[in-house]
């Protein structure tokens, strides 16, 4: 007689279909899907348990979904930022020649003086940026930097910082400054002991006057 296994046993049998979720059954259960030929001899009737089944299945949907989905928005988010170069490039010379227009309004010996065009500016700065955003590129970016360098140097090639060469003040004007504080603080330190010693005198005075009411009375 063919020995029975308790419910919940695990069986290792290669020849079943999923054979890591194989359980031995009691001899009066019956195999399920699986001929009793498919089955070792050790274990006659043997189950798989069907909750544990499908929990695997489900998990392996839900892995398959996740992987389509993170694909698709991949896909699609490659597909939003992708830089229409020729584009841009076509459309910022019209910035550029809108800013000439307007900076011929400005003296050229002006161009140098920020607060004479930074409206203009403003706006050229502002059209490059949209042209950059229309073509669905960042900005700034490369190649709007380079136009932007360009019209500089169209502009502004003259506009050089000069740079300040500090010097030593001449002797007498050193020796004034340094004598200024010296006579200053001589001046405050004899007044505070003038003020002290008017202080004591008074003090004396008013002591003398004193005893010498004290006498005549």
């Amino acid at each position: 007689m063919k020995r029975g296994f308790l419910r919940g046993e695990r069986v290792v049998d290669p020849r079943c279909v999923c054979w890591w979720l194989q359980t031995c059954r009691p001899l009066s259960s019956p195999c399920g899907r699986f001929p009793p030929e498919a089955l070792s001899p050790g274990c006659s009737y043997c189950g798989m348990e069907t909750h544990a089944f499908w929990l695997v299945q489900l998990f392996l949907f839900a892995l398959w979904v996740n992987g389509l989905m993170t694909l698709g928005f991949t896909g699609a988010h490659q597909q939003v930022i992708v830089c229409n170069e020729s584009l841009m490039l076509e459309k910022l010379p019209r910035c550029g020649k809108s800013f000439e227009e307007m900076m011929k309004k400005v003296d050229s010996k002006k161009w140098c003086n920020l607060t004479e065009f930074i409206p203009y500016y403003d706006n050229f700065s502002l059209c490059t940026e949209r042209e950059a955003i229309a073509a669905r590129c960042f900005w700034p970016n490369r190649l709007a930097q380079g136009f932007i360098i360009g019209i500089h140097k169209q502009f502004f090639s003259n506009c050089t910082s000069e740079k300040v060469h500090w010097e030593d003040p001449p002797d007498e004007i050193l020796i004034t400054l340094i004598l200024i504080p010296v006579f200053l603080m001589v001046t405050m330190i004899s007044l505070v002991v003038w003020c002290s010693k008017r202080s004591d005198i008074l003090v004396v005075w008013h002591e003398e006057r004193e005893e010498v009411k004290c006498i005549m009375l």
